[in-house]
């Protein structure tokens, strides 16, 4: 697969009204300006989070504690790739034998570690100038790789 063939993979499966504009202006300032790839991951990382989601119980529904109040927080990162597991094993076997790999993403990160993650980022450990683009066709690879079987 190419890198358009990526791209294309992603929009056929995305949620249109959600992300799938957004797709293709990214793909359309990637490919004019690859050097943008900074720019661009951190929307990536949250397309990622999102599309897992929408493979759990916790997609599109509001949650509520045991006592009926709203809970204030949904799972993410590795716990949310841990509840996609758990949810999909019988139905989505192909999927579920892909998450592990994509755990990696959402790795811990600390002052000291320049990974290639989401964390890096988010909590300020690392500029997101230092991933390299190399990193992010590999993320946009990897999210083509689970769109068939987005739940949106």
């Amino acid at each position: 697969m190419d890198l358009n063939e990526a791209f294309d993979e992603i929009y056929n499966y995305t949620h249109m009204w959600n992300w799938g504009p957004d797709w293709e202006v990214l793909r359309r300032v990637y490919l004019a300006f690859p050097n943008s790839y900074s720019v661009l991951t951190p929307f990536a990382y949250s397309y990622l989070e999102e599309m897992i989601r929408s493979t759990t119980s916790e997609y599109g529904i509001d949650l509520f504690n045991t006592d009926g109040t709203p809970k204030k927080y949904r799972k993410v990162g590795i716990k949310l790739i841990d509840l996609a597991i758990a949810e999909n094993k019988d139905r989505k076997p192909e999927f579920v034998k892909i998450l592990p790999e994509i755990k990696s993403y959402f790795s811990q990160s600390g002052p000291t570690d320049i990974g290639d993650n989401r964390n890096s980022v988010a909590h300020g450990y690392m500029h997101p100038r230092f991933w390299d683009q190399e990193s992010f066709e590999k993320l946009i690879f990897d999210i083509a790789r689970l769109s068939k079987h987005a739940g949106f």
